[in-house]
């Protein structure tokens, strides 16, 4: 017969976890490179599909926040999890969307293959060919609206469509975790808003968390549930209208900041002397 410890047991085994783990855990987080501090004790959990911009002048440790995420820089002190495990490079539960940058116009690499090896790029030697591994990669450029050029050069292809395989590679794993590094600089705005539409609706269909490196809020900030702002080792973790306030910035940047909103839009005016990229008009 069954104890009641056992029945107990029994019952919590099969109960779904009400409480998943974070998908971003920093705790105590330091990342220093020599004497000079980007950041310090910073804690800050990402849930399962929220949506986290993450703002500062050039310098400020933007992109060094995701080079630990990824496993390519040590931090200093503290510690990072990723869905309740520690950080590991090369993990295939992280997707990463680069800067837009042009690729060598010689590439013969195929659109296609490109965002194949978002599945198997990690492997040594090529991926042998599958009816299931054709049809991801297909639905992964549908998703995208790249199918069209699936089978040309990469190297000849604009930077819009560039970025847009990028963003299919980053994607076709089912990552739990998303990371985009200024994922629409030098893109034009009818792409930024393709690109900026494609991860909104990928974190709300399947819960994965994106961490968006921006230098710009504007373009995303219907979509931004928390912002991490940092500037000079300072820091403030919050939802758009707590953070992007004139007090607050000002704080930050240690000098007068107004933030005006336009309409739908934000002017940070006072700052551009620290960051001339900062959240302005287009």
């Amino acid at each position: 017969m069954a104890t009641v410890d056992d029945s107990m047991a029994t019952t919590r085994e099969l109960r779904p976890d009400r409480h998943p783990p974070p998908a971003v855990r920093l705790r105590g987080a330091r990342l220093a490179y020599g004497a000079r501090t980007l950041w310090d004790g910073l804690d800050l959990d990402v849930a399962p599909g929220e949506f986290l911009a993450v703002l500062g002048p050039n310098g400020s440790g933007k992109t060094s926040l995701l080079r630990a995420l990824l496993g390519q820089t040590p931090l200093s002190s503290g510690d990072i999890e990723l869905s309740g495990q520690p950080v590991r490079r090369g993990s295939r539960t992280v997707g990463y969307i680069p800067q837009q940058q042009a690729l060598d116009p010689t590439l013969t690499l195929r659109g296609r293959d490109m965002v194949g090896l978002g599945l198997d790029g990690h492997r040594w030697g090529f991926a042998l060919p599958s009816r299931s591994r054709r049809r991801r990669v297909r639905e992964a450029l549908d998703a995208v609206g790249a199918l069209d050029y699936a089978d040309a050069p990469v190297g000849r292809l604009s930077g819009g469509e560039q970025q847009r395989l990028r963003v299919a590679q980053a994607l076709i794993g089912d990552p739990d975790v998303l990371l985009c590094d200024e994922p629409l600089l030098s893109l034009d705005l009818a792409h930024q808003r393709a690109v900026s539409e494609l991860i909104d609706e990928r974190r709300h269909a399947t819960g994965t968390a994106v961490l968006f490196v921006t230098h710009d809020i504007n373009p995303v900030l219907p979509m931004v549930d928390r912002m991490l702002y940092i500037v000079d080792g300072r820091f403030r973790i919050g939802t758009p209208d707590e953070v992007m306030t004139s007090a607050v910035l000002s704080e930050l940047y240690a000098t007068e900041v107004d933030v005006i909103r336009v309409r739908d839009r934000l002017l940070v005016v006072g700052a551009h002397d620290h960051d001339h990229h900062l959240a302005q008009p287009s």
